[in-house]
């Protein structure tokens, strides 16, 4: 049988593979403008039983490499970042729970001598998930002059801390009169996380029948409305507050205040409340909207120490 012949490399200096010589190998055609052999820049022919040939895919850029195209929308940033989406903010720290949920419950806490004696204590709140786990507590503070003089109407500061007792946000509501008779000085809820930072507003807005409020975003600009009903009782039944776009045609969400009983409802000021919205609103949005379940409460369903004891002295005669 005869050896099969071997055609060696030509030698190179240094070492390496050596350059292509002068019109290429031998059967590889030549791209143009490149010297020597090079790699076909047309597909070779389909070979029998294969599917014919398709043009090459040049290869994507990845995002941070030159060439990297940004999303549709978003103009590029020196060195090949692109910047976050119109709108885009960043969660205040300590409200990252809130993207994940798309309702919660408000329950306050009874009061023991507010039961009993009448006299107004700082009021107390634990806000949970639906599955009855508490995520969030709120604590008035409130001195106890204010309380006691001012009733339902006072001004308060509100902590809502997490589990750890961290406060993450901060609600404060001035002194105001909530009358339809004086649209120049309703009330106003702000809404800050962390303490400091405003990230939404609560303003009443004037109407002679219905409740009405607006959400706004630390701008004081209009991001959803609330509207109530005319009456803000019901034996036996739930009140809800309906949560609307911006334009008040778009149902959104609603706060609901839940009954709780008659004994509860007439000896005490402890409600419940249920708040839901959509998934994606912005976290800050929904802050403020939390905010405005506490100003309801305040404003339509907090008794006075006075009204409590007039309700039990009549179920008593």
């Amino acid at each position: 049988m005869a050896e099969k012949s071997e055609m060696p490399y030509p030698e190179v200096s240094g070492g390496g593979y050596p350059t292509a010589p002068p019109g290429g190998y031998a059967g590889v055609p030549q791209q143009a403008g490149q010297p020597g052999g090079a790699y076909p820049s047309q597909p070779y022919p389909s070979q029998p039983g294969m599917p014919p040939p398709q043009a090459g895919i040049p290869m994507q850029p990845m995002p941070g490499q030159p060439g990297a195209v940004p999303p549709v929308g978003v103009q590029p940033m020196p060195g090949g970042a692109a910047p976050p989406p119109a709108g885009w903010a960043p969660c205040p720290p300590g409200l990252e729970y809130l993207q994940q949920v798309d309702q919660l419950l408000v329950k306050q806490k009874l009061e023991a001598v507010e039961a009993f004696t009448g006299f107004e204590t700082n009021n107390k709140y634990e806000i949970r998930n639906s599955l009855g786990q508490r995520v969030y507590m709120a604590v008035e503070d409130t001195c106890c002059c204010t309380r006691n003089c001012c009733g339902s109407a006072r001004p308060f500061d509100m902590k809502i801390m997490d589990n750890q007792k961290r406060e993450i946000i901060h609600l404060s509501r001035p002194l105001r009169c909530r009358s339809c008779w004086c649209p120049c000085c309703l009330q106003k809820l702000t809404v800050e996380a962390p303490k400091g930072q405003t990230v939404g507003l609560v303003r009443q807005a004037w109407s002679c029948c219905h409740p009405r409020y607006n959400i706004k975003n630390a701008e004081d600009e209009t991001q959803l409305r609330i509207k109530g009903p005319c009456f803000q009782c019901n034996m036996c039944g739930d009140i809800e507050f309906e949560v609307l776009s911006k334009d008040g045609e778009t149902f959104v969400g609603q706060i609901t205040k839940q009954w709780s009983g008659l004994a509860k409802e007439i000896f005490t000021d402890a409600d419940n409340f249920g708040v839901s919205f959509p998934i994606d609103l912005d976290t800050k949005t929904k802050a403020t909207l939390l905010g405005a379940v506490f100003l309801i409460d305040f404003m339509y369903f907090e008794h006075d120490s006075k009204d409590v004891k007039k309700e039990a002295k009549k179920l008593s005669d």
